[in-house]
């Protein structure tokens, strides 16, 4: 998909993160979001401090040219993981595929990880499309539902030399 693109999260984008992460339908897909979505607050708080720090590189994903959505890399806990999340007018296009395989592409770490709802089939099929597996599931409060909801933790595990 030769139209996908990555590139640095710039301060013109920053509304339409905020109103894609707003979206009903993709806040129940998601499920572990913010506490509260329309708080704009908050939002620019978050985002101000996930752009100063060292541990995360935050990206936008473009579609022919088009804020299509986001993507992440960053550390917990010493694990480097990746993010992403599409505007849902592009949902079954192939943009979370492409946009997770870039992603890949730019971190030489392994393995890395990343967490999706179990619900999430969209998700999880974006993962494994990429060659990641299922290491582990666990629940946990997700506030975009407003109750405990099971998350899934996938890695990328490094490829074996000579395999």
């Amino acid at each position: 998909m030769g139209h996908i693109d990555l590139r640095d999260l710039e301060d013109d984008d920053l509304d339409a993160v905020f109103e894609m992460m707003r979206d009903p339908e993709a806040i129940a897909v998601a499920a572990f979001t913010a506490d509260d979505p329309d708080d704009r607050d908050a939002f620019d708080a978050w985002i101000a401090g996930e752009r100063a720090s060292d541990e995360v590189e935050l990206l936008t994903v473009t579609d022919r040219g088009g804020f299509a959505g986001t993507a992440a890399l960053f550390t917990v806990e010493g694990d480097r993981e990746v993010s992403f999340w599409v505007k849902r007018g592009l949902w079954g296009h192939g943009v979370a595929t492409a946009a997770l395989r870039m992603l890949v592409a730019r971190e030489a770490v392994r393995p890395l990880f990343g967490r999706v709802a179990a619900h999430n089939a969209a998700g999880i099929a974006v993962f494994e499309h990429n060659g990641f597996t299922e290491l582990s599931r666990t629940t946990s409060y997700a506030p975009g539902l407003g109750r405990d909801a099971e998350v899934v933790l996938y890695t990328l595990a490094p490829a074996l030399d000579g395999f």
